[in-house]
């Protein structure tokens, strides 16, 4: 890392990475404290997120920094090249609805037996040095499909892009069987071979696709994989997408396997992913140019040509009559086509020999179609002209996508990751705080049943009883304040049948006092237990 920093000038990408770094760091403390297991595998899903992001940014500087001194070599005059050398504009590229099919055997699909495989798996995308992820998805053989239907955008992909599409998998409890004893197996030879020795053995048994090419693997570049206890996730699967595959449409794709069945994140893949990848040049998505032009009639004279305001963008050259009819969306005047098939040429002024402005020939049928077109100076019909030069270029090199304009989903803001769902019943989840104790098993309750219902529930009374003595406050059948909450630490995890016959036992020691007799200075309308309320009646 020290030898890629020095020198660069990419301070943005430098910034990016030390805060991925920094976010690693966290990820592994956060691993190691972690106590429950969905907690535990999003700080393991972001330890692999940051990790590639690092290795994608340091790639990224060391592609720029080679580039920077391809461009010094190149301006000695011995090896000067093309002075003019043109670039294709960028696009967005957008991959949506992703299924990955899985193929279970029928014993475990239809009859539901044998052990239950269980797996947390979620997807990296990659192009460039953008890497995304998606939400993270439990997988068992209750599912027929990996889906991940939200939408994930590339801004700045060119046309000789690589997507690379990754399916990450960890083997949950339960499903850790089938690869524990080579696991156990490898542990006990580094331990009893040495330190030095054991090493090497246990890497030429751990490497394996998805190892980092160090460690006998063919998977991707990792950085050292820290030594925290957790869940670990491994490369499943991997494609490339690029150019080729661009469909307006759901389209399969391969995929190819990258574990073995042995492994305890395995999970039965049929070899073939579906996706909708589309592609938007900025070509086609953005105007290129616009100005005034003057359509000049056949036969007729420069100046008695209708003056347009044209906007050359996609595959047609919009002409209206004003700059605010284009501004407003309203329908063009005219609409001349401009595809690959589309020749244009330089036009003459006549008697001067400059270049005035250019002709657009179409073929419709059989039948040539031809548009004058004539700008206000010399200069601004060069620059017309390297507008369109420069529009028929990148439509050469994005091909299909140029065809025409292609719907980019736009993804919904990113939600904080959801908790997986628990595995446990009403009993595990009871966390009681001592300062509250009747509101929290009301609350977990009432959650458990759909929502509050209006009135008090039936089942409150076993909680309740008498109200203490003591001066009342407020008119009759008021609702005392709540009691003042006190700031605790972590809750107490409590057994809800042991609260239950503790707050009842409570209740019917506070219930006692009032079935004494009454003191001989009562009245004998006050005999008995009299309730407060009566007392302030007016």
């Amino acid at each position: 890392l020290s030898l890629l920093l020095p020198g660069t000038q990419d301070t943005e990408i430098q910034r990016k990475m030390e805060r991925e770094l920094r976010m690693r760091d966290g990820a592994c403390k956060l691993l190691a404290a972690c106590s429950r297991r969905e907690q535990a595998l999003e700080a393991a899903k972001s330890l692999q997120l940051c990790s590639r992001r690092v290795l994608a940014y340091m790639a990224e500087l060391q592609r720029r920094n080679e580039a920077e001194l391809l461009r010094r070599a190149a301006r000695r005059p011995s090896d000067a090249g093309p002075a003019d050398e043109r670039l294709p504009c960028r696009g967005t590229v957008c991959v949506s609805d992703l299924r990955i099919p899985l193929m279970w055997k029928d014993t475990e699909y239809f009859r539901n037996k044998g052990e239950l495989h269980r797996c947390a798996v979620f997807c990296l995308l990659q192009l460039g040095a953008e890497i995304y992820d998606t939400p993270m998805v439990l997988v068992d053989r209750t599912l027929t499909d990996i889906c991940f239907e939200s939408a994930v955008l590339f801004s700045e992909a060119g046309p000789d892009f690589e997507l690379k599409v990754e399916l990450y998998s960890a083997g949950l409890s339960g499903g850790a069987a089938q690869g524990s004893t080579p696991r156990k197996l490898a542990t006990r030879l580094s331990t009893s071979l040495g330190r030095s020795s054991g090493k090497r053995v246990r890497a030429a048994m751990d490497g394996g696709p998805g190892s980092p090419p160090g460690n006998g693997g063919t998977g991707p570049l990792l950085l050292p994989a820290p030594s925290v206890p957790g869940p670990k996730f491994h490369l499943l699967a991997h494609a490339v997408l690029s150019l080729a595959e661009v469909q307006d449409g759901f389209r399969t794709h391969d995929l190819s396997i990258a574990s073995s069945e042995e492994s305890s994140f395995w999970l039965p893949l049929y070899g073939s992913m579906c996706c909708r990848l589309a592609a938007q040049p900025r070509c086609m998505a953005t105007p290129v140019r616009s100005g005034f032009l003057r359509l000049q009639q056949p036969g007729t004279e420069a100046q008695s040509g209708t003056r347009l305001y044209c906007v050359l963008r996609g595959t047609d050259l919009l002409c209206y009559h004003e700059p605010s009819d284009a501004e407003a969306g309203l329908e063009p005047a005219l609409t001349i086509a401009v595809n690959k098939e589309t020749r244009i040429r330089a036009t003459e002024r006549e008697g001067r020999g400059q270049p005035h402005g250019m002709a657009v020939t179409n073929r419709f049928g059989g039948e040539e179609v031809t548009h004058t077109l004539l700008a206000e100076s010399r200069a601004e019909a060069q620059r017309w002209m390297e507008a369109f030069w420069q529009h028929f270029y990148d439509m050469s090199q994005w091909k299909q996508c140029c065809d025409e304009l292609m719907k980019i989903e736009v993804p919904p803001p990113r939600r904080p990751p959801a908790m997986l769902p628990r595995q446990g019943s009403l009993y595990h989840e009871m966390a009681i705080d001592p300062a509250d104790d009747i509101e929290a098993v009301t609350d977990i309750l009432t959650r458990r049943a759909g929502g509050r219902a209006p009135g008090t529930p039936p089942w409150l009374s076993l909680f309740e009883g008498s109200p203490p003595h003591g001066p009342p406050s407020g008119r009759a059948g008021s609702p005392s304040p709540p009691p003042a909450r006190h700031p605790w630490g972590r809750p107490r995890t409590l057994s809800l049948d042991a609260k239950l016959s503790t707050l009842k036992g409570r209740g019917s020691q506070r219930a006692a006092p009032p079935q004494r007799s009454s003191p001989p200075s009562s009245s004998p309308s006050s005999s008995g237990s009299s309730s407060p309320a009566m007392e302030h009646d007016p």
